[in-house]
């Protein structure tokens, strides 16, 4: 795999391309990349410019930290629902060897 072109190369080469002084192919072959690498750091230009639909790269960025953020607060309230249904369990079970006694509802009496 060839090593990434650096910001300034792409924007070149993009500017270069939109020149049409030659085909896109030329281009791609005289900067030593791929027909298809040019073309899509050319839609990748008109994304950022707003010439075209799509997520921009800081948009793009912030998708990936708020779906992060999701899973980590999701997770969160996982866990504090599994904290809370555990102490709810813990406070309404009676805990045996208190040394209360249990009465009978009906006599009010000791039941043994």
């Amino acid at each position: 795999m060839p090593a990434p072109k650096s910001p300034e190369f792409r924007q070149r080469a993009v500017e270069l391309t939109r020149l049409r002084e030659k085909p896109i192919a030329a281009i791609a072959r005289d900067l030593s990349i791929s027909e298809s690498c040019l073309r899509r750091w050319m839609d990748l230009a008109d994304v950022e410019e707003g010439h075209k639909e799509g997520l921009t790269k800081d948009e793009r960025a912030e998708l990936v930290r708020l779906r992060r953020e999701t899973r980590v607060q999701a997770m969160e309230i996982e866990i504090l629902k599994r904290a809370s249904a555990y102490f709810a369990r813990e406070n309404v079970l009676p805990k045996e060897g208190s040394g209360s006694s249990t009465r009978s509802p009906a006599t009010g009496s000791p039941s043994r």
